[in-house]
C-alpha cells in the first residue's frame, strides 16, 4: 500500500512497543508519528491531523478513555479511525472503548499482519466515505453551477459565483476565467475568484505561454513547479504562483478560453475527481459564454432581418405566431411538415444541433436521432397528430460523433393542420448526473441494507421512513408493516423515544449537532418482548431546516449472554483455583507434620519397650500411641485432600470435612498405621 500523506500516530507509554510499531509501519509504506503519554498525544493532534491512531488504554497522565473522548470531540478529527491496542483482557474494557469511540480493537501481544490489515481496512472505509461525501458535495456544487450558467440573470455576476465557488471547492488560491479573442493576440480575464471587480481585463497572451498552450491543443495542462517548468522560462520573473491547472473552454471545435486554476503555495497535481469536476464546470461555461454570444449575434440578425424581410416573408408568415415565443424561449424548437421536414429551427435549436438554420432547414427533423429511437418518436409523432402532447427522452448524434441525450416535447400546430412543433434541450450532463445521484443512492441503500446494526429512520413527525434487514430480524417485523404505517415512539418502551428527542435536542443546543451516542435501552416488538439495545442516533439536517432522525442500534442479547456466560466461567474459574490452593497447602502441611509424629510414634514405642511392667508408662505410652496413630489418620486426610467442603462444628462454626476427601474405601482407618500419609519414614 502506498504511503499515507497523513502520519498514523501511536500512543504506548511502552518505549519497546512504540519503537516495534513504529519500525514495523515503517516498513509496511506508512508515516508513524509516536506519543509516550496521552497528554503529548492530545498536544500533537492540535498541530497533526493523523489518518490513524493507534492507541493504548493505560497510559500515565491522561489514559486511553480520555484520549478518545477528545478525539470524538474535536471537529477537525471527530472521524479519524483510532485502533485500541491494550494488554486488558476484560469485556468491560472492550465495551468501554468501544462506547468511548474506537472503531477497532487488538488485544496485546498481537500478530504484525493482522495490525496492518485492521489499518487497512479502517483507512479504506474511511476513504470511501469521504469520496463518498466528496462526490455528493461536487455534484451539488454541479448542479448549483449549471443551473446558475442556465438562468438569464447577468453573466458576468453568475461567473464570478462560479470561480469563487469553483476555488472553494479544489482547494486554490485563485480560479480566473480568461476568453481570447478570436484572430489576436489578446484575452480578456472576465471573472476571478478573489476579486468580484474584475471584468474584461486585458492581458498579452505572449506573456502567458501556458494559456497559449491549452487554446492551440485544447487539452488540460498541469505545471505543478512553475519555478522549474521550462515552458515558463520566458516569463520565469512574472511567476506568482508555484501550481498551475489550466482547462480548455471548448465549444464545437474552438476553444474559447481558458479555466484557470492557481496555488501560491506548491498545492500539486489536482486529483481525477477534481479534475473531472474542473472540466464539466468548464464545458458548462463554455455553453454559457456561447449563449452569450448568440444572444449578441441574434440581436445583430434581426437588425439584419429588417433588410432582408422581403424575401423571408413567405417563410416567416406561417409562423409569425410563434416569433415572440421562438426568440425568447431557452429551449430549441423546430415546426416539421407532415413529411417530416424542418421548416423553421429557432436560433437555440440550430445551436443545440450543432448546425446552422440553413443546414437545418429542409432536412429530415428527427436524422440525428438514433435509429434505435426512431421507432419510440413515431409513436409520438402519432399520438399527437389529433392534438395533445407528448415528452419523451431520445438519443443524438453530435456533429464530431459523440452521443448525447435530448428532452423532447411534440404537440401540432392548432393553425396548421399539416406541421408539427417540437421544443427541446440538451439534457446530457444533467442525465448523467441523474444516474450519478442514482447509483449514490443505490451504494447508499447497499450500505444501509448490508449494515450488521439495524437503522432506523423517520420524518420529524416520527413515522418510519428506513427500516433495514437487520432492523427486521431483530424486531421480527416485515418493512412493509412498518415504512410508513407505524410512528417510531412505538418500538421504543413508553416515555424511552421522548427521552431520546430529549437527549438529541440538548446535544443540539450544546455541542451544535443533534447527536446521542451509545445510549442503552430497549426496543419493545409487537409481542412484548423487550430487546437490550445500544444506540446511537442524530437529527438529520438540509441546511437550516431539520427534516428527519435516524438511529442505528445493536442487539446486546447475544452480547449479555456471553458476559453472563464469561461472568460464570469466572467464578468456577475462581473456586478451582482456591480448591487448588487448599490441596496445596493441605499437602505441605500433611508433609511437615508426618516428620514430628514419626518421631512421636518412635519414642512412645522405645519407652514402652525399655520400662516394660510400669503400669503408669505403659498407660500413658500406649495413650501417646494411640493419639499419635489418630494424627497420622488426620495428616494422611490433609494429604489426599482435593477439594473444599465444610461442616458444622459448634454453633455456627464451619470446619473443613476432611472425610469428604478421603479415598472411597471399605475403612479408611485400615491402612498400615506403620505407613506415612506422605513420603517415607
Amino acid at each position: 500500500m502506498p504511503p499515507r500523506t497523513a502520519p498514523i500516530l501511536v500512543v504506548d507509554d511502552d518505549a519497546v512497543t512504540r519503537h516495534i510499531l513504529f519500525d514495523y509501519l515503517q516498513r509496511a509504506g506508512y508515516q508513524p508519528l509516536t506519543a509516550s503519554s496521552g497528554q503529548e498525544a492530545l498536544e500533537r493532534i492540535k498541530t497533526v491531523i493523523p489518518s490513524l491512531v493507534l492507541l493504548d488504554l493505560v497510559l500515565p497522565d491522561a489514559d486511553g478513555y480520555e484520549v478518545l473522548r477528545a478525539i470524538r470531540a474535536d471537529e477537525r478529527v471527530r472521524d479519524t479511525p483510532v485502533v485500541v491496542l491494550t494488554a486488558l483482557e476484560g469485556d468491560e474494557e472492550i465495551a468501554r472503548a468501544f462506547e468511548e469511540g474506537a472503531d477497532d480493537f487488538l488485544h496485546k501481544p498481537f500478530r504484525n499482519a493482522e495490525l496492518v490489515a485492521r489499518i487497512r481496512g479502517q483507512l479504506r472505509l474511511r476513504g470511501y466515505l469521504v469520496e463518498l461525501a466528496q462526490k455528493e458535495r461536487d455534484a451539488a456544487v454541479l448542479v448549483e453551477l449549471t443551473q446558475a450558467l442556465a438562468s438569464s440573470l447577468d453573466i458576468r455576476e453568475i461567473l464570478h459565483m462560479v470561480v469563487r465557488r469553483i476555488a472553494e471547492t479544489v482547494d486554490v488560491d485563485r480560479c480566473s476565467i480568461i476568453v481570447a479573442r478570436e484572430g489576436g493576440g489578446r484575452g480578456y480575464v472576465v471573472a476571478a475568484s478573489d476579486d468580484a471587480g474584475v471584468q474584461n481585463l486585458p492581458i498579452e497572451l505572449e506573456k502567458y505561454p501556458e494559456i497559449q498552450t491549452v487554446l492551440q491543443t485544447r487539452e488540460p495542462l498541469t505545471i505543478e513547479d512553475a519555478r522549474t517548468h521550462p515552458l515558463l522560462d520566458p516569463v520565469r520573473a512574472t511567476a506568482r504562483f508555484q501550481s498551475l491547472t489550466l482547462l480548455p473552454i471548448a465549444h464545437e471545435e474552438r476553444a474559447l478560453g481558458v479555466l484557470f486554476l492557481r496555488s501560491i503555495e506548491g498545492r500539486g497535481r489536482l486529483e481525477d475527481r477534481e479534475l473531472s469536476f474542473c472540466q464539466i464546470a468548464a464545458n458548462a461555461t463554455a455553453v454559457a459564454l456561447r449563449n452569450a454570444r448568440v444572444l449578441q449575434q441574434l440581436r445583430d440578425e434581426t437588425q439584419a432581418l429588417d433588410s432582408r424581410a422581403a424575401q423571408a416573408e413567405t417563410r416567416v408568415r406561417s409562423l409569425e405566431q410563434y416569433q415572440v415565443l421562438f426568440r425568447s424561449a431557452a429551449d430549441g424548437m423546430l415546426v416539421f411538415d407532415r413529411r417530416g421536414t424542418v421548416r423553421f429551427v429557432n436560433p437555440r435549436g440550430a445551436e443545440i444541433l450543432e448546425y446552422s438554420a440553413d443546414k437545418i432547414v429542409g432536412r429530415p427533423a428527427f436524422e440525428r436521432v438514433i435509429s434505435e429511437d426512431l421507432p419510440a418518436v413515431d409513436r409520438a409523432i402519432e399520438s399527437v397528430r389529433g392534438g395533445g402532447t407528448t415528452s419523451l427522452d431520445v438519443r443524438f448524434r453530435r456533429r464530431r460523433g459523440s452521443v448525447g441525450t435530448l428532452a423532447i416535447a411534440l404537440s401540432s400546430l392548432e393553425s396548421d393542420d399539416d406541421a408539427q412543433i417540437v421544443s427541446f434541450r440538451d439534457v446530457t450532463q444533467d442525465r448523467e448526473n441523474a444516474r450519478e445521484l442514482s447509483r449514490t443512492r443505490d451504494f447508499l441503500t447497499s450500505l444501509i441494507e448490508s449494515s450488521p446494526d439495524a437503522i432506523v429512520a423517520a420524518d420529524m413527525r416520527g413515522m418510519i421512513l428506513i427500516w433495514n434487514r437487520t432492523a427486521e430480524r431483530v424486531c421480527g417485523v416485515a418493512r412493509d408493516e412498518v415504512v410508513g404505517r407505524i410512528n417510531v415512539s412505538a418500538i421504543y418502551p413508553p416515555t424511552v423515544a421522548q427521552e431520546i428527542m430529549r437527549r438529541l435536542r440538548e446535544s443540539e443546543r450544546t455541542e451544535g449537532v443533534g447527536r446521542v451516542e451509545s445510549f442503552r435501552t430497549e426496543l419493545v416488538t409487537p409481542s412484548g418482548e423487550q430487546i437490550p439495545i445500544l444506540l446511537s442516533a442524530a437529527i438529520v439536517r438540509e441546511g437550516e431546516k431539520d427534516f428527519g432522525t435516524v438511529g442505528i442500534f445493536s442487539d446486546l442479547r447475544d452480547r449479555i449472554h456471553m458476559e453472563q456466560r464469561l461472568a460464570a466461567a469466572q467464578e468456577q474459574l475462581k473456586l478451582s483455583e482456591k480448591q487448588a490452593l487448599v490441596a496445596r497447602v493441605a499437602g505441605t502441611a500433611a508433609h511437615e507434620l508426618n516428620q514430628p509424629l514419626q518421631s512421636i510414634l518412635g519414642n512412645a514405642e522405645i519407652m514402652m519397650r525399655r520400662l516394660q511392667g510400669d503400669a503408669i508408662v505403659d498407660r500413658y505410652a500406649s495413650m501417646i500411641i494411640q493419639e499419635a496413630d489418630r494424627m497420622k489418620d488426620i495428616v494422611r486426610k490433609l494429604g489426599n485432600m482435593t477439594r473444599l467442603e465444610t461442616i458444622h462444628y459448634v454453633g455456627n462454626t464451619q470446619i473443613f470435612d476432611l472425610n469428604a476427601n478421603a479415598p472411597e474405601s471399605p475403612d479408611n482407618h485400615d491402612e498400615p498405621k506403620d505407613t506415612p500419609p506422605t513420603g517415607e519414614r
